[in-house]
């Protein structure tokens, strides 16, 4: 389930900032961030903020961490309700206890791990709504924004509309296949509340956010103790969806070694902890999602036959955007209004010569860029005008395969980035995880030229 907590994230560090915000946006309905710290009260008198994420350091001090305490006991006279969780690339002991004295809730030190920050934000968050549910789920944020259905009338989605209908009533293990953004996680949620156990959780667990060191203790759990970091007993994302729905998502990420694991699990519906020999029951109808041709896995020895009979009873391939051209109006209007609302923006409308541009581009990243890029256009317009002119350089029909020869004048490092990006993600079909490795980047310098280039 989506956190509906609002984060602000301050850090003088834009780089640290745009890390954050690739990492938090999926997983909480608002993240807001700051780079300067004197706007913090500002920003705090003017809107609500559950969470804030502070740096303990700034340009003027760097390693006292006395900007960070004045700006704790400021945002908490804003707030007083307010979950702070310090952060510091000098994780020193007694400051952090200073820092939880005056009234912070955690603290944790720089660079940070992912899923050790989310966790952290996650756990205050439940604490403050007294809701365990907030703090065991990991959905995609378009899975779960109240009001977003999944849109279509062509024919290729009114049978996925169809498949969802029938394979909903029933617990058969259900396959998602499709690109990155074609709308597995709005799938899922589409037969999680259609379906008998819609009143339990639905517990999604990214596994391309995974380190793989992490794979068996965030599925099956671990026991206090069973290793360095594990400081109390955690039951694992399995045992959390009981009663409900467990997705996992990239599951081509699994590593050859724990897919036998896995495979009993589901086989038997027990789990064993990592540091135990327990085994304990757990009762969830199992999603699997991936942009992984997993047939082609199994032949290379990179995935197990016997898994995949397991977990694709029924499969449901969603269609990449570039096969269901007559859609696009439907999604730009819906998102054209829904982003129109939010941000309170009214009058806006797309010109005539925009929607041919809109029309011809060939969506690498389906609709969830096609969203982004709307959401993006209604937050910049000046004047009732939108602007898509970052899709321009890219627009292309949607035949062509290759990356056209750039005319005199377009070789400038940006052009030939965003291009060499947009070939990659096409040629890996939107796994980012081995368009990241082919392109010699971390997963996070990915996605952030992603949003630069709006990819």
């Amino acid at each position: 389930m989506n956190d509906a907590a609002t984060v602000l994230v301050l850090d003088d560090n834009t780089d640290l900032l745009t890390a954050a915000r690739l990492c938090l946006k999926p997983h909480f309905s608002k993240v807001l961030t700051l780079s300067d710290p004197s706007q913090l009260q500002p920003c705090l008198q003017q809107q609500p903020v559950q969470l804030l994420l502070l740096d303990m350091n700034f340009q003027r001090d760097v390693s006292s961490g006395e900007e960070g305490i004045y700006y704790l006991q400021q945002a908490l006279k804003c707030q007083p309700d307010l979950k702070v969780v310090m952060m510091t690339a000098y994780a020193e002991l007694p400051l952090a206890v200073r820092a939880m004295q005056l009234g912070a809730c955690d603290f944790i030190a720089k660079p940070w791990h992912n899923e050790q920050l989310l966790r952290t934000l996650q756990k205050h968050s439940s604490a403050q709504k007294h809701s365990a549910a907030s703090a065991i789920s990991s959905q995609p944020a378009s899975a779960k924004k109240p009001g977003v259905p999944m849109l279509g009338q062509s024919s290729a989605m009114q049978q996925v509309q169809r498949l969802i209908e029938k394979a909903a009533a029933t617990e058969a293990n259900i396959l998602l296949l499709g690109e990155s953004g074609t709308g597995k996680a709005l799938a899922a949620e589409a037969i999680h509340q259609a379906s008998p156990r819609r009143q339990g959780p639905l517990v999604t667990v990214d596994l391309g956010a995974v380190h793989s060191n992490l794979f068996e203790s965030e599925l099956f759990g671990h026991t206090k103790g069973a290793f360095t970091d594990a400081k109390s007993d955690y039951g694992g994302r399995l045992r959390q969806a009981s009663g409900g729905t467990l997705l996992l998502d990239e599951l081509g990420n699994v590593p050859l070694a724990l897919q036998a694991k896995l495979l009993t699990a589901l086989q038997n519906r027990v789990v064993v902890p990592v540091g135990s020999s327990q085994e304990y029951p757990f009762d969830a109808r199992l999603i699997t999602a991936t942009n992984e041709d997993l047939l082609a896995k199994v032949s290379r020895g990179e995935f197990r036959q016997d898994l995949l009979y397991r977990i694709n009873t029924v499969e449901i391939c969603l269609p990449p955007l570039r096969e269901r051209g007559g859609d696009i109006p439907l999604l730009l209007d819906w998102y054209l209004q829904f982003y129109s609302d939010k941000y309170q923006q009214n009058g806006l409308r797309i010109r005539p010569s925009d929607r041919r541009l809109l029309f011809s581009y060939h969506w690498p990243g389906n609709v969830r860029q096609l969203a982004h890029a709307i959401e993006r256009a209604v937050v910049l317009a000046e004047q009732g005008e939108l602007d898509f002119s970052q899709l321009e350089t890219t627009a292309r029909p949607e035949s062509t395969s290759t990356v056209q020869s750039p005319e005199s004048g377009d070789f400038v490092l940006d052009y030939v980035e965003q291009k060499t990006i947009a070939q990659a993600l096409q040629y890996y079909k939107g796994n980012i995880s081995q368009a990241a490795k082919a392109l010699g980047l971390t997963r996070a310098a990915l996605y952030r030229r992603m949003e630069k280039y709006q990819l």
